[in-house]
């Protein structure tokens, strides 16, 4: 007991105490070591049921590899320890699991990863996890896109400030925002979906030819029992012979619930780069969100702040502060994963049919990506749904430059009475001295003769400058936005 215990406390714990962008989300459920090693024992109890289906595997040796498959059966620690001698985690797992099978079923140990290879074990298991985990994330992501609808049609009038660089530009709407926000959410939800109902299956053998199964196959003369009712869950054996292998395909990916392969894809990275990219466009989508909240609810501007919560946003050294708590760990998990996303990428480079390093290099990075991706959907609900709203404080930054805000409207309006280039600069003219001597623009305008030649009274040009009463297309540009997500949403 010492031992076990010294060799634990000298590993430690990944519970995510330097990543609270996913700790203790569901996403991070579903990526631990412990995930991961059931993961592969799905993938070794898919392949027997694969292989009785084509009558290479008895009844009996399937239903004893289902009893075992367990992760609880294994040392995980010792098995982590054990990686390294091969350079991956399956041989020493296969080596263990085989022997927790023999001690049940000294027959049934025979079948166990019959004819298989690491890399079909660990490609098949990641995409079991990353289909678990971006199912998780489509319905965050679903509750995310609800909620900005809602948002982007309740405050279609509430008119603000749009920024560009930074600076005032022309008014907007928090409808309009919010519609941005969620064709954003929209097209990831889109990609998303589209991807986990894509992930392969991994079978090839050794070189994926499939060789070994073809082998087996002729070993055992393709003949299979039928099992127990209730031992296997399946209907029976087919009895046909898997000549080349090619006829576990099928049922292999069916008992994981995965798409089939072609091919093996040993070589061919295509799931796994495509799976860094949809992560990396969820957290981007997701990251913009949060990254203008953040921006908003700044001291200064004030226009939104995050929904409040016992120690949320506090300060270990200023009692005042509720910092954007919310949006920071959306923020920090987008800034992250184009990283890993770009490690996935380069792993396409794949030489021979199994290469030294490159598939290695995927595991811990999609791992990574998929909880960075998972803790910023879960957490982009409550930001959304909570999400709070100050009107006042966007209408009080609105006039703060005096009507120059409006400024492009009104040189449209002077552009056929005085000429587009003079009318623009005798708008930038007063806008300077306004910012200068902090006189409202109206009244600056005012005393402009050429706005009084041009027959533009005080009346007018307060209208013209009025904030409230320019923002364009707004409200059809949120109609439209809303009819696509209905759509999309059905």
């Amino acid at each position: 007991m010492n031992g076990i215990m010294g060799t634990l406390a000298s590993v430690g714990t990944d519970a995510g105490l330097l990543a609270p962008a996913w700790a203790g989300t569901r996403a991070a459920a579903e990526v631990t070591d412990e995930a991961w090693l059931q993961a592969m024992l799905d993938v070794e109890v898919a392949l027997a049921r694969a292989q009785f289906e084509v009558g290479l595997t008895p009844a009996t040796a399937l239903t004893s590899i289902i009893s075992q498959a367990h992760a609880d059966r294994l040392d995980l620690v010792a098995l982590a320890h054990a990686a390294r001698g091969a350079a991956n985690p399956v041989v020493a797992f296969v080596a263990a699991f085989t022997e927790v099978v023999a001690a049940k079923d000294p027959a049934a140990a025979e079948y166990v990863h019959r004819g298989s290879t690491s890399q079909d074990i660990l490609d098949s298991a990641a995409m079991l996890i990353a289909r678990r985990v971006l199912t998780l994330i489509a319905a965050d992501l679903e509750r995310t896109a609800t909620a900005l609808a809602t948002l982007a049609d309740t405050h279609r009038h509430t008119v603000l400030a749009a920024r560009t660089l930074a600076q005032h530009a022309v008014p907007t709407t928090l409808g309009l925002k919010a519609a941005t926000w969620l064709q954003l959410v929209m097209d990831a939800l889109t990609r998303v979906r589209a991807v986990a109902g894509a992930l392969p299956a991994q079978l090839g053998g050794a070189a994926g030819t499939l060789a070994a199964y073809g082998e087996y196959a002729a070993l055992d003369g393709g003949e299979g029992e039928a099992p127990e009712p209730g031992e296997s869950g399946e209907s029976g054996a087919s009895g046909e012979s898997a000549a080349g292998g090619v006829e576990l395909l099928a049922p292999f990916a069916k008992a994981l619930g995965l798409a089939e392969p072609t091919l093996p894809w040993h070589t061919v990275r295509t799931p796994i780069a495509e799976l860094g990219a949809v992560l990396q466009l969820v957290t981007g989508a997701l990251g913009k969100f949060a990254l203008d909240v953040q921006t908003l609810s700044r001291t200064e501007i004030g226009e939104l702040s995050e929904p409040a919560a016992a120690g949320r946003g506090a300060s270990s050294a200023m009692p005042q502060k509720r910092n954007p708590a919310l949006a920071t760990l959306i923020v920090s998990a987008a800034r992250q994963v184009p990283a890993y996303a770009l490690v996935l990428a380069q792993c396409l480079l794949a030489e021979d049919e199994r290469p030294a390093g490159a598939w290695h290099a995927e595991w811990q990075p999609l791992r990574e990506a998929l909880r960075l991706a998972g803790g910023a959907a879960h957490t982009a609900v409550e930001l959304a749904e909570g999400l709070i709203v100050h009107p006042e404080r966007m209408l009080a930054n609105l006039h703060l430059t005096g009507g120059a805000i409006v400024t492009e409207r009104l040189a449209v309006v002077l552009a056929p009475l005085l000429g587009k280039a003079q009318a623009k600069k005798l708008l930038s003219t007063a806008s300077a001295e306004s910012a200068t001597t902090g006189r409202p623009l109206t009244e600056i305008l005012v005393e402009s003769p050429e706005l009084a030649a041009a027959g533009l009274t005080p009346t007018h040009l307060s209208n013209l400058l009025d904030p409230t009463r320019y923002t364009g297309a707004a409200e059809a540009l949120i109609d439209r936005a809303l009819r696509a997500y209905e759509k999309r949403s059905s």
